[in-house]
């Protein structure tokens, strides 16, 4: 990899198949990553210690610990974007990660060009966009320039996902937005978890916000914000 591929920072592999690894490394590299590969936790934990990561891509199944695991400690201290891989296909293993805070989720087998295009996609949802404007719902303010929340002046802290989900709905107060369209616009991509993700990630919202009437239900439509 020359000094110009790592032109987009950092991204920590955490998988224990070479294979898939190798492929995955070499689809980032040539997209302008720096790619540090660890093939147990405990290498992915000292990685972290170590080096400036912008993201980190983490499988399930690792010889040493569980990735799930892993992705609870990052998100204790850290709101490092989180990628998850995994060959287990089943939907509680989908909600706990994205319950734990994991930003996105991709099943082997996957295509390594749209692993790429989730990397990107979760980067971009995940660091600031330059956008000024305060949004205020009663006393919840959301602040996308800094990506900050507060409520009744308190901080809150919320995973990228979950910031980008607030922000879409407290940019249309009052609208309703269908969980299909709440997936297009915050997520960007076909999700695997489905229209379920976007409950999940509510539901976490209005847990951490102590807020529960912010985000309505509107039974057979979707969800709006009110104040």
């Amino acid at each position: 990899m020359t000094a110009g591929a790592a032109r987009n920072g950092t991204i920590l592999l955490v998988e224990d198949e070479e294979d898939i690894a190798t492929l995955v490394r070499a689809y980032l590299e040539n997209d302008g990553f720096r790619v540090i590969w660890a093939a147990r936790g405990a290498d992915g934990v000292l990685a972290l210690e170590e080096n400036e990561i912008r993201l980190a891509i983490l499988d399930l199944q690792l010889p040493d610990a569980d990735g799930l695991d892993l992705c609870r400690m990052i998100r204790q201290t850290s709101r490092l974007p989180i990628v998850i891989v995994t060959a287990r296909d089943e939907e509680v293993d989908r909600i706990t990660g994205l319950e734990l805070g994991a930003d996105d989720y991709v099943t082997k087998p996957f295509s390594p060009r749209e692993l790429v295009a989730r990397v990107r996609a979760v980067l971009r949802r995940a660091e600031p966009d330059g956008l000024d404007g305060e949004m205020t719902i009663g006393d919840v303010i959301v602040q996308p320039a800094g990506r900050t929340v507060s409520v009744a002046g308190s901080s809150v802290e919320l995973t990228g996902m979950e910031f980008d989900l607030l922000a879409f709905l407290a940019a249309h107060p009052g609208i309703v937005m269908s969980r299909e369209r709440l997936l297009e616009r915050v997520w960007g991509l076909a999700f695997p978890g489905g229209t379920r993700t976007v409950d999940v990630h509510v539901a976490q919202l209005r847990k951490k916000l102590d807020r529960p009437n912010l985000i309505r239900t509107v039974r057979g439509s979707g969800y709006k914000a009110v104040a």
